[in-house]
């Protein structure tokens, strides 16, 4: 970078500073937030306790669309299925997307809380499942709701076009393709810049987290299929034995991770389900096996999905399989990329609003998430994330070296009130910046 354009990126920083700072300082910054958390506090409660899975969110929708339309959000409901947009149009400028994710994860709640889910649903295959929001979901959309209504209420230090997304499905990453095949960007504006927040459990509660470049992972669910010949499992030489066949393709995998990628690239091949058989002297015909693929590089991800499809049939041709095996594709998502300058703008509002040492850089992460989609589709994206965990427990599980309970376990229990007060307050400073008014 020249001198010259270093100079104007340093003076527009000072310029993002100020703005948010401005905001922060004048009482619409912590003292608006802390006079709306106590509704906020109470739709958590409400939306954790009454959680629903993916693709059937109309009870959380309702409640959302209901809140942001009383705002004065022209509020358009069932988009990709039971997806919400949520537009306030407050003169010319940018076009600027929030999201937030509405579904839970069939998973039975331990967290012992006053208000934990009890819920027990069908799932799509008629099996009675308990749901909960163990990945925080509720806490996104409860921020979500809250900074929706500190931009209603601050109209006068924005302009532009404020555009809240409320996805379905994202624990399955499907929602964000079902609404952009849905419309989302020509039945309306097309955002400029799009911003998501995510809970984290390696963070302290209310620390923003940022990561320019790629950040969440390449995400692809495969189920695999090999087939074998039937037989007694006494006379093991009359029949091909698909349980064995499995088991070599298992660690063939693993080989594909540790010798065929470079290490600088991170991936994962997990195989985490293996399915077959129904008693121990009857050799099967066929076994089933779940994978999940991960990397940050697409062209990482290309090679890896090549290659499982080659070790695969290399080790069914090895064992005299009758045919290849079958390999689908159940779930993908490309990763996540935050776009390196706006995510730079983005942090120096955070940090003008919540302060310097609340805003720290993290690394990229394994898990998918389906907020990629939005950027592939053109438009300017930044996931940031936001610590959840009491900061002394996170001291002593580095001192310990036991993990505290995260994303995904039957025992995360966000911390709620600084995590929701940080993601209100540094959402509404980002939105504002780059709605700026004049």
């Amino acid at each position: 970078m020249n001198r010259f354009r270093l100079d104007l990126l340093v003076a527009a920083l000072l310029f993002v500073g100020a703005v948010a700072q401005g905001w922060a300082a004048s009482g619409a910054g912590a003292a608006q937030v802390d006079a709306i958390y106590p509704d906020i506090d109470k739709l958590y409660i409400d939306l954790h306790h009454n959680p629903e899975l993916a693709f059937h969110e109309q009870r959380t929708a309702a409640e959302l669309a209901q809140r942001v339309k009383a705002f004065g959000f022209e509020v358009t409901t069932g988009v990709g299925g039971t997806g919400i947009v949520a537009i306030m149009k407050n003169g010319p400028g940018p076009v600027v997307m929030l999201r937030t994710e509405l579904d839970a994860l069939p998973i039975e709640e331990k967290t012992g809380l006053p208000f934990a889910s009890t819920v027990k649903t069908k799932n799509d295959a008629g099996e009675i499942v308990p749901v909960s929001h163990m990945c925080g979901h509720d806490l996104h959309m409860s921020a979500w709701v809250g900074t929706a209504q500190l931009m209603a209420q601050n109209k006068g230090r924005w302009h532009g076009t404020l555009m809240l997304v409320g996805q379905p499905a994202e624990e399955i990453v499907a929602g964000a393709t079902a609404m952009l095949r849905d419309g989302l960007f020509t039945r309306f504006p097309k955002p400029d810049y799009a911003l998501g927040m995510h809970d984290e459990h390696s963070l302290p509660a209310g620390v923003i987290g940022f990561h320019a470049g790629y950040f969440r992972a390449n995400s692809t669910g495969l189920d695999m299929t090999v087939y074998g010949k039937g037989g007694h499992g006494a006379y093991p030489q009359n029949a091909i034995d698909p349980v064995l066949l499995a088991a070599r393709v298992v660690l063939g995998l693993q080989t594909i991770v540790s010798r065929e990628n470079d290490p600088n690239d991170p991936a994962v091949i997990t195989v985490g389900s293996i399915h077959g058989g129904s008693a121990s002297n009857i050799i099967p015909d066929q076994v089933k096996l779940q994978i999940t693929v991960r990397s940050l590089d697409p062209a990482v991800q290309k090679r890896l999905l090549a290659a499982i499809a080659r070790v695969a049939k290399g080790e069914a041709l090895a064992t005299n399989a009758p045919k290849e095996p079958l390999i689908e594709t159940e779930s993908n998502t490309d990763a996540v990329y935050n776009d390196p300058e706006l995510t730079q703008r983005m942090v120096a509002a955070a940090r003008a609003a919540l302060g310097t040492d609340r805003v720290v850089e993290m690394p990229a992460q394994m898990g998918g998430e389906d907020f990629s989609q939005f950027g592939l589709a053109g438009v300017r994206s930044v996931l940031l994330h936001v610590g959840a965990v009491d900061a002394a427990k996170l001291e002593e599980s580095h001192k310990s070296g036991v993990p505290v309970p995260g994303v995904h376990s039957p025992l995360w229990a966000p911390v709620r009130e600084p995590t929701i007060k940080a993601a209100i307050g540094a959402e509404t400073a980002i939105l504002m910046d780059l709605m700026k008014g004049s």
